[in-house]
């Protein structure tokens, strides 16, 4: 498998990203309904031009079973009207046969030109309580099987799940000789880790304080490492910059004006993902938080309080905004994904206060390489040499 050289520049740059709300997560106040502001293809298709038109390198689009779109007709449907961006596309592993999957991801990728990566997601489906470990399982099953048919002539596979043979790959190469699209993943659990060393590209995790994200990149370069590979690290969070400090803390205050906090339980709780470890450890960050709901400077819980997930935004001015990304680089993390409300209004504020003074990338393939030297950052992860 050919491999993408990491040069020096590409290190000190990072993959800057915006987030399209097909899952109806878009809002002027929190938890309140906007008709305007529904999840159609019309408004999430707008998103995604915006974050083209200010340079944002990738955009992340989600998937939900009880709201919003359908995550690849959704992106299908964007790429003839999107030139540079990349899409990040969220797949539920299992929902789809992983043969039939392959060749959907391929056409994807035809269609894009190349610009497409995957988010690889392992919760439940419809009507169905499986364990963490068969989910993840099943996952790291549907993953293996796509490595072949992206990869292989033919694809052969004997596993606890799925059992295939001698099934040609044609239909399913995709654009991207390489390996195929860039796989990310997010999760907390040790067969979530297990999954993300052996299989992924990309660890993605959600706004917790700095010590706590360090310790979880450890684990997961631990369980790379095992495997002989070498990750990219990757944070999802909102934002809300202004030019000044005092400007933001009102916006975010604003923002929950109007929240009702049983509705905003409601929202958090239709989530398949709602009791999962990563959504406990959001939970217990704005159990943590001052009387503000910041649980270290600059970093804002406000947002979960109406929304699964990732719970947190950098509230605060342009050069506070900055100053924190660069404080994530410095500890390996390149790859930010990020969303505010509504999306096409803090687009315009992220796009034009912070993301001019960035240096970006869109992140190189480089699955299954192994570092050749030791990592000189603290931390010894999140870096290719």
């Amino acid at each position: 498998m050919t491999v993408v050289p990491v040069t020096s520049a590409e290190l000190n740059a990072a993959e800057v990203s915006w987030f399209s709300a097909l899952c109806s997560d878009d809002y002027a106040y929190l938890g309140v309904p906007d008709g305007s502001l529904r999840s159609s293809f019309e408004h999430c298709s707008a998103i995604v031009q915006k974050a083209e038109s200010h340079g944002f390198r990738n955009i992340l689009c989600p998937s939900s079973y009880q709201v919003g779109q359908d995550t690849l007709s959704f992106v299908a449907g964007c790429a003839p009207i999107t030139e540079k961006l990349n899409f990040l596309a969220a797949i539920r592993c299992g929902e789809m046969q992983p043969i039939m999957l392959a060749r959907t991801v391929a056409t994807l990728d035809h269609m894009l030109k190349g610009r497409l990566t995957l988010n690889v997601i392992s919760s439940n489906f419809p009507g169905e309580e499986a364990d963490s470990a068969y989910r993840y399982r099943r996952s790291h099953e549907v993953v293996e099987i796509l490595r072949q048919a992206w990869t292989r002539d033919e694809i052969n596979y004997d596993g606890e799940i799925y059992k295939f043979k001698n099934v040609t790959t044609e239909p399913a190469r995709p654009y991207q000789q390489n390996g195929g699209p860039l796989l990310y993943f997010g999760g907390y659990s040790p067969d979530a880790l297990e999954l993300c060393g052996a299989q992924c590209d990309v660890y993605l995790m959600w706004p917790e304080t700095k010590d706590q994200l360090a310790e979880r990149m450890k684990a997961v370069h631990a369980r790379a490492a095992a495997h002989g590979r070498t990750l990219d690290y990757g944070l999802r969070v909102h934002v809300i910059v202004r030019d000044t400090e005092k400007e933001a803390r009102e916006y975010a205050d604003h923002l929950v004006s109007k929240l009702d906090d049983e509705y905003g339980r409601l929202i958090r709780d239709r989530a398949h993902d709602a009791a999962s470890l990563g959504v406990s450890h959001q939970a217990r960050a704005r159990e943590l938080a001052d009387q503000f709901g910041y649980i270290e400077p600059n970093l804002w819980t406000g947002i979960g309080r109406a929304r699964s997930g990732c719970g947190a935004a950098l509230v605060g001015s342009t050069d506070q905004v900055l100053s924190k990304l660069a404080e994530y680089r410095d500890m390996g993390i390149r790859a930010f994904i990020l969303s505010g409300y509504p999306h096409l209004d803090e687009a315009d504020h992220f796009g034009t206060k912070v993301l001019p003074a960035l240096e970006t990338c869109s992140l190189p393939h480089v699955y299954g390489r192994v570092p050749e030297t030791t990592p000189a950052t603290p931390l010894g992860v999140g870096e290719r040499h």
